[in-house]
């Protein structure tokens, strides 16, 4: 459950729930919810489907392996040593706060101009973003 303590009556019900737990003694899973703008996301998801319909990948993959891979390893894997050997985990992108966010997003807009010559609008660039979201819609079952 999600609950906001800066709203009083929110901070109320979530104090009443934790007291519940307790009582149980059971285990339980505490963390603090990062903050990132829904339009951060729906901006990344537009330009990330952009360029899934300009390059013919789907929209996992560019998220992954362009997105997360190439453009930005030191925020996105992380090395696990266990006793079988090492393994690269991927972070999840829900975990990054705003400034995280705001720099992969820039280097992945950066690599795809320079490399794969693919412009990916600015987050104020309405109108093209517009266009965009239209074009992906007609794309979306491929994607």
């Amino acid at each position: 459950m999600l609950y906001d303590l800066n709203n009083k009556f929110q901070l109320m019900q979530a104090e009443t729930y934790f007291e519940k737990l307790k009582e149980s003694a059971c285990v339980i899973e505490l963390k603090k919810k990062v903050n990132r703008t829904l339009s951060q996301n729906r901006y990344l998801h537009l330009i990330i489907s952009w360029f899934a319909v300009e390059t013919g990948y789907t929209l996992e993959d560019v998220k992954r392996e362009y997105f997360k891979k190439l453009c930005n390893p030191e925020i996105f894997l992380k090395e696990q040593k266990g006793i079988l050997g090492e393994i690269i985990s991927i972070r999840s992108s829900a975990d990054l706060d705003s400034k995280e966010m705001t720099t992969a997003i820039e280097r992945f807009r950066n690599w795809s101009a320079k490399e794969a010559g693919i412009y990916l609008p600015d987050a104020n660039e309405d109108e093209w973003l517009k266009q965009i979201e239209i074009e992906i819609s007609k794309h979306e079952r491929w994607i």
